[in-house]
């Protein structure tokens, strides 16, 4: 179990966050000097004493945030109060990683607990035509928990599959509303390929597509809250809510002339529109992930209204590294890489009826991981016939015992990476094999590779095992 210290040691937060934070709290109204006041983190402790019911699960998960980008995670410029508040009343998670490196492969391992190589959808880094998705026969996180009595919905960004092969409600869930696609344009909902990508349901009919011409972000919100409101009678609940939020295009709450023009390009058939290469800005993502943060919050008081609260386990994190105005120091690289920016990202997690608040935790974690906790915490068993690639951490983090020794393994086109403890053994584009003591250099820029060449062989080799029993990738794409 890695003991490393944190990237953001209490004394550390407090420099960042906590001056700054109890200064401007002067004068404020109680709840948002709340919100700002400094965080007082303790390593992780479980409370095994306590017991409760089955929880209901709000996963929340942003889109190409990067890891610093939250104030409770270091960044100087973006003010996050709501999810530092959920930090705060929680458990922080320094080394948490996604699934892979892209949306796609990331959602493939939370929804199957599994490494996206195991399935053709999930080779595609992400999935951009109508081919490949999840298939239908496959468990799903959501499938397995309605099994055990769970109503279940996915609100948001779906991107593992389009119609009319592939959906979250032939996958488990029993209610839809969001995008298929890997992006959307804000106030138009045209996505990539200029098609209009909002549903409510699963069937590609006119009265499927829902029109709604608002900011994206704020119709998920009240659909989000809508739903926590509701009276599910005696089950519990799961519900995956995806925001897009601030994956590209660049573009705010009020921007509607910017909107107008992406919108134009699209129209004349101006390829990679979407992509806004010529758009945004720091300020402009300042924007969007402050305005994610406003978005958690109201979903977090719809649920605290309601009277759940407690009942509830909360997880906030990312799909994988930040893009090009993301915060990710002092991390190297980003979206689509495999260094540390590209899939260490910040994750919360807060369970009030189990979990004490202001905790932070160093253990190496990642999606897959968090599959079979849930399932685990559900009362829901796995398919045997399609084992988990995941740790359930239910044991830690109820009960305190100890996660045991193992590998977080990623595999991407053209790279590799495996982290064993404290060491990663990472091969980039350039074919060069690298070792990095992540404990003392989460920048990995000194590589321990000439200096351990034993414990290089025996992570490269245990990458190569791992990598043998998953699909290849489509001789076109390049190996590993």
């Amino acid at each position: 179990m890695s003991r490393h210290p944190s990237p953001l040691s209490r004394r550390a937060f407090g420099g960042v966050v906590g001056a700054s934070a109890a200064t401007a709290a002067i004068g404020l109204p109680a709840a948002e000097a709340e919100a700002r006041a400094p965080v007082r983190e303790k390593p992780f402790e479980a409370a095994p004493h306590r017991r409760a019911k089955r929880p209901n699960i709000l996963f929340i998960l942003g889109d190409d945030l990067g890891w610093a980008d939250l104030s409770s995670y270091g960044s100087p410029h973006i003010k996050t109060p709501n999810l530092d508040r959920l930090a705060r009343q929680g458990v922080r998670f320094t080394d948490a990683y996604s699934g892979s490196a892209t949306c796609s492969p990331t959602r493939f391992s939370l929804y199957t607990g599994r490494f996206p190589g195991r399935t053709k959808g999930g080779l595609a880094e992400p999935i951009a035509d109508k081919s490949v998705g999840l298939e239908p026969t496959h468990p799903t996180l959501a499938s397995l928990l309605r099994d055990a009595g769970y109503a279940t919905a996915l609100i948001g960004k779906w991107h593992c599959g389009y119609l009319p092969d592939y959906s979250p409600t032939k996958s488990g869930w029993d209610e839809f509303f969001g995008n298929f696609g890997g992006a959307l344009e804000y106030y138009s909902k045209l996505g990539l390929g200029g098609e209009y990508d909002l549903y409510a349901g699963d069937v590609r009919e006119g009265d499927a597509e829902y029109k709604d011409l608002r900011y994206y972000t704020r119709i998920l919100t009240e659909r989000a809250s809508e739903y926590v409101r509701r009276d599910h009678g005696d089950r519990p609940w799961l519900l995956n809510l995806n925001f897009t939020t601030p994956h590209w295009p660049w573009i705010a709450d009020g921007d509607e002339e910017e909107s107008a023009e992406i919108v134009r390009r699209i129209k004349a058939g101006q390829k990679g529109a979407l992509w806004h290469q010529d758009g945004g800005s720091v300020e402009k993502y300042t924007e969007m992930v402050q305005d994610l943060d406003r978005s958690v919050g109201e979903v977090l008081r719809a649920l605290k209204k309601s009277g759940q609260e407690r009942d509830t386990l909360v997880f906030f994190a990312s799909d994988n590294g930040g893009e090009r105005f993301s915060y990710n120091w002092p991390l190297s690289g980003n979206k689509s890489s495999l260094q540390e920016g590209g899939i260490r990202v910040p994750t919360i997690v807060r369970w009030p009826a189990r979990l004490d608040g202001g905790q932070v935790s160093h253990e190496p974690v990642y999606t897959p991981d968090w599959t079979a906790t849930l399932l685990e915490i559900a009362g829901a068993r796995p398919h045997a016939a399609y084992p988990l690639d995941g740790t359930s951490l239910a044991p830690y983090l109820l009960k305190g015992a100890r996660v045991p020794e193992r590998e977080l393994f990623w595999r991407v086109r053209g790279e590799r990476a495996l982290r064993r403890g404290n060491w990663k053994y990472y091969r980039g584009k350039g074919g060069t094999d690298q070792l990095f003591d992540l404990a003392a250099d989460r920048r990995e820029q000194a590589d321990r590779a000439a200096a351990e060449p034993e414990l290089l062989a025996e992570l490269r080799a245990s990458w190569e095992r791992t990598d043998k029993g998953l699909l290849p990738y489509p001789a076109r794409d390049g190996g590993s």
